[in-house]
């Protein structure tokens, strides 16, 4: 009897393998490097650049990729800037590695890669966790410092509470064996329209954006266990950035929905305002936790607020 357990365990779990890895070679199939792969210290960055004129960076948020940004949104913005939209480590086509949890390690890679394509004094918008990952940056300084920051719907201070189950046991170990290799293979289309409502929610998801994101380049399962690892190692990080706000001289503009659950506005960006010396703080009312896509004029406003507020250089 043991032993039949245990042939038919091996089994579900090699055809549990088998699916898996056939979905992420699907994933990458259909979704593969729209732009350049530059080499940095520590692995790959993922990287795609438009337009002309001041370089503005664009980093997403957890469980996406730059494609987030490539719906139109960063076409609009090359019309007056020169828009460099990144892959976090670990995420889309960029390599991860040990230490990515600390959202200074990302930015390291990320400015890195910046500065291989020229980039200099960029305006760097953060969306969601980006925006921890663009405070870490400019909190770093270096050769390709943030000229000002924009944070939409920015990850920036720790929160109360924790993030449920489903956070530390994909990110543990036991987890990235069992759990992980699970829901790459067999998580159905349904909840993936679920996720995605979520996220927009209370406004609807925009026609073809799972599509267009290509969600199932997040549910590859080093991606997916990074991913969590990521979001579940965040807050004592932001714990320790946030003593640090106050000696940040450039202008932070924080844009916030008043309707996002997902990264609520009094935590993060109520609180990092009064916290930053230059910070200028929008909230946006009824709007959930995807501005750039359901209220682009207001994103793009604060960009350009915060290109006149930067010192010349």
């Amino acid at each position: 009897m043991v032993v039949e357990l245990a042939l038919a365990a091996s089994a579900a779990a090699l055809a549990t393998h088998l699916r898996a890895r056939a979905r992420e070679q699907a994933a990458l199939g259909a979704h593969p490097p729209i732009g350049q792969i530059i080499e940095v210290p520590g692995g790959r960055i993922h990287a795609v650049q438009m337009g002309a004129g001041p370089d503005l960076v664009l980093i997403h948020g957890a469980s996406g990729n730059l494609n987030d940004f490539t719906m139109g949104f960063a076409q609009r913005l090359a019309r007056r800037y020169r828009v460099t939209a990144l892959d976090r480590p670990g995420l889309g086509h960029s390599t991860g590695g040990p230490g990515l949890e600390d959202p200074a390690a990302q930015a390291r890679r990320l400015a890195a890669a910046a500065a291989a394509l020229g980039v200099t004094r960029p305006i760097v918008l953060g969306h969601s966790y980006g925006g921890a990952v663009a405070l870490a940056w400019a909190l770093a300084g270096g050769p390709v410092a943030p000229g000002a920051l924009v944070l939409v719907s920015g990850a920036a201070m720790p929160w109360p509470g924790g993030l449920g189950p489903l956070y530390p046991a994909t990110a543990s170990r036991l987890g990235r064996a069992l759990l992980v290799p699970l829901i790459t293979a067999f998580a159905p289309p349904g909840q993936i329209t679920s996720a995605l409502r979520s996220v927009f929610a209370p406004q609807p998801v925009p026609p073809g954006y799972g599509a267009h994101l290509g969600v199932g380049l997040i549910l590859r399962r080093d991606t997916y266990h990074l991913n969590a690892r990521q979001v579940n190692g965040l807050k004592p990080y932001l714990r320790v950035m946030a003593r640090h706000y106050p000696g940040l001289g450039l202008p932070v503009e924080l844009i916030h929905g008043q309707a996002d659950r997902i990264v609520p506005a009094h935590i993060h960006a109520e609180a990092a305002a009064r916290l930053l010396p230059r910070a200028h703080l929008t909230l946006l009312p009824g709007i959930g936790h995807m501005p750039h896509h359901v209220a682009p004029d207001a994103v793009i406003a604060a960009i350009d607020r915060a290109a006149l507020a930067m010192a010349p250089g």
